[in-house]
Order: structure tokens, then C-alpha cells, then sequence
């Protein structure tokens, strides 16, 4: 009888766990080969704590490394000696890391020192500049030196992987396991009358008048068109920050019947601009406080279930997120990325993804042009989506079970 092979799935922060969540949930279908050990560092702790309640997972480990003020040497410093005696413990056959957080890069380090193999998921993304983003791609360039299976989202991340000398061998195109993840709540949405009811309940309470909330439940098709707008990245803070701030003030007057929601990072560097532009007013927690004909609503940050529906309601899509470049083109809707690069190239050569870094003009205009000109936006919205049919997961199971025997 075969033995089984015990993997370890490490992940700290929300974009990772909601991106190995269903590689975990698909593992666990598979026991007669695998067991399935889950260890989190809690680099994102409530955020975390969200995603492992809404996909039903109990982790074996949790590292909870999370200190007020933390910095890039705490994090990586203590997911690195907090794994120490995890992995002597466990034993796992595999680690598995996602991506490009200073978690993954430290726990593929961490396994590496005691000569574990490390799968990548999500391995080959690539800018080619370190400091951009930062620290996102040493992270996955380190890991990639470590990793001895290479799960790459696409024949492009495959490319960047080879032209670095990485075997082929143990490189596989797998699609990305966050449109395996989209769609598995998607279903969930659609099939549960009362999780429908608790995000209307959570988008009430995040601060968004009732009138919009009301208007989303509704059978019929939304009158009004909506602007989702995410912006966190560390090297958009200062002027690049203030840019985008600028050109959303600029495009909420040029359309006072478009609405424009933004749930804000609770980073102070992204709420103290964002004050400063819009008034202390605009980001009240307090409904009472806002202006009841504006047309921006900036609200506290929302879960991944309730922010996928939002996502789905929307038009077009903000934002300087990584995660999102691929998930809203999943859902037919256009991305204006607000960074001078990204590591994501498919979508913009699949034309469902624009660059406009944080150049007010270009935020302003290429926002304007999808509003205005049908078209346009059309030929965005209904490109295919290079990033994968759902089925990554399973995929990257049968790559690692033939990686074994």
C-alpha cells in the first residue's frame, strides 16, 4: 500500500489565505494519499482569522507573530524561528508557501534549513525590479532559488522561471488558484438566502448608505454605475498616494451619478491623505456625519466574501492590489492598475488590465474613457481571463503525486 505524504501548507497573511484555502480544502479531499498539516503566522491576524472561518479551516500550528509596529526584520525574524520547531515536530514530506509575502519567503527558508523540498504556488510573477513592488519580488525571487516544485500561474510566469535557470522539470502551468477560490464563493453566494443576508448586514455596517445596499440585493440591474477603489501599496505612500487621492476627488465631482466606494487599509498612511483630501467628514464611521448626496463612500475594510460581492456589483475597478488583477477580470470587469508596474503582464496583454500608475491625468482619463465610451469598456470587460478555469487546484495535487512516485 502506498504512503501517504505529508505536506504542510504555511501561510500568514489574507491574499495568501484566500489563495491556498481551496488547494488546502482540495488536499484534504485527497486522504488516501495526503495528510494535510496547516500552519499560519498570523502576519495578518484578524484579516487571517476572517478567510480561515469562511473556508472552515482549523490550523494545526499558528506562529501569531503579529506585534504592534512590526517591522519587515520582526516578521521575517520570527516566522523563520517560529517554524524551527514546527517543522522538526511535523515532519511534513513538503512545504508549501504561496507567493511573495516575508512569510513565504521565511518559511521557505525556514524549510530549506532543514532540507525540506518547498512547493511555490504562484512561482514565476516577475518585474524584474526588486524595489518594486517592495518587498514583494526579492521575496519570490529568494523562494524561487529554494523552491523544488515551481507551480507557475502561467506559461508566461513559466518563461521568467526558465530564463533564470530553473529545471523545467519541476516547473507546471497550473492557472492561479485564486479564480479556483472566486468561484468557489461565488457558489456559496448564489446557493446561502442567509449569507446573502449577512453581507447585506456587513456592507450596512462598513458605512455604506442603505438606498446602495438595497439597490445590490435587488432582482433588477443596478441604475448606477459603481467604482471599486483599494489602494495600500507601501511605495504608492507620500506623493504617489496623494496623486490617486486627487484624481478619485476629480472623477466624484466630474460624475456626481457614478458612485465611488473605497474600503480603506488601516494603514495611517493611507487614511491620513485620504483625510486630509476628502475631510474628516467623508471617512466618519458615523453615517450621520456624511454628506447624504455625496457620491464617494470610503468604509471600514470588508472580508473576502462580502468584498468578492462588492467586486461583482462593480463596474470597473481602482486599485494597486496584486490579488485583484486577477480576480475581477474572472468577473468581466475592466482593472486600471495604479502602479508604474506590475508582476501580472498576462492581463494587460489580454487587455483586461490598463496601468496607470499614479499619474492624476491617466487615472483621471482612462477612468472617464470606460464610463463614457461603451466600447471601450467592452472590449476590457469581455477579454478572456489568462489566469485559469478553477481548476489549478487539482492540477497542482496530480503535479506533486507524480513529483513523488
Amino acid at each position: 500500500m502506498e504512503q501517504k505524504k505529508r505536506v504542510m501548507l504555511v501561510f500568514g497573511t489574507r491574499p495568501e489565505a484566500i489563495k491556498v484555502a481551496p488547494l488546502v480544502k482540495a488536499f484534504q479531499k485527497h486522504t488516501d494519499r495526503f495528510e494535510t498539516v496547516v500552519c499560519v503566522t498570523g502576519q495578518h491576524r484578524e484579516m487571517l482569522d476572517q478567510v480561515l472561518h469562511l473556508f472552515d479551516i482549523k490550523p494545526d500550528y499558528d506562529l501569531n507573530i503579529m506585534k504592534q509596529g512590526q517591522d519587515l526584520y520582526d516578521v521575517t525574524a520570527r516566522v523563520l524561528t517560529g517554524l524551527r520547531d514546527v517543522l522538526k515536530e511535523a515532519k511534513p514530506d513538503v512545504v508549501f508557501v504561496h507567493g511573495d509575502t516575508s512569510t513565504s519567503m521565511s518559511a521557505a527558508l525556514a524549510a530549506f534549513y532543514q532540507q525540506i523540498p518547498v512547493a511555490h504556488i504562484e512561482a514565476g510573477l516577475r518585474t524584474h525590479n526588486i524595489y518594486s513592488p517592495w518587498p514583494e519580488e526579492m521575496n519570490r525571487q529568494i523562494t524561487s532559488r529554494i523552491s523544488v516544485y515551481n507551480l507557475a500561474p502561467t506559461a508566461l510566469s513559466k518563461e521568467n522561471l526558465l530564463k533564470e535557470g530553473i529545471d523545467e522539470y519541476t516547473i507546471t502551468v497550473t492557472g492561479n488558484t485564486v479564480i479556483d477560490a472566486l468561484y468557489m464563493v461565488l457558489d456559496k453566494i448564489k446557493s446561502d438566502k442567509s449569507l446573502q443576508s449577512e453581507i447585506k448586514d456587513t456592507l450596512l455596517e462598513s458605512g455604506l448608505p442603505g438606498e446602495m445596499v438595497e439597490d445590490f440585493m435587488s432582482p433588477l440591474p443596478n441604475k448606477r454605475k459603481l467604482v471599486l477603489i483599494t489602494g495600500h501599496r507601501r511605495e504608492n505612500f507620500g506623493d504617489g498616494f496623494i496623486n490617486m487621492c486627487n484624481a478619485i476627488k476629480t472623477l466624484t465631482e466630474k460624475y456626481p451619478d457614478v458612485d465611488f466606494v473605497y474600503p480603506m487599509h488601516l494603514n495611517p498612511n493611507v487614511r491620513k491623505p485620504i483625510k486630509e483630501i476628502f475631510g474628516e467628514a467623508a471617512v466618519s464611521k458615523n453615517i450621520e456625519e456624511k454628506s447624504s448626496d455625496s457620491n464617494i463612500h470610503f468604509i471600514e475594510p470588508l472580508e473576502y466574501l462580502p468584498f468578492v460581492y462588492l467586486m461583482n456589483q462593480s463596474t470597473l475597478v481602482l486599485t494597486d492590489s496584486g490579488g485583484i488583477q486577477e480576480e475581477a477580470p474572472g468577473l468581466g470587469k475592466p482593472v486600471l492598475v495604479m502602479r508604474d508596474t506590475t508582476e501580472r503582464p498576462e492581463a494587460v496583454d489580454a487587455g483586461t488590465v490598463k496601468l496607470v500608475g499614479t499619474n492624476y491625468d491617466l487615472i483621471v482619463s482612462e477612468t472617464s474613457r470606460l464610463l463614457d465610451d461603451q466600447e471601450y469598456y467592452n472590449s476590457m470587460s469581455q477579454a478572456n481571463n489568462p489566469y485559469g478555469d478553477g481548476q489549478a487546484c487539482e492540477r497542482i495535487i496530480e503535479f506533486l503525486h507524480l513529483g513523488f512516485n
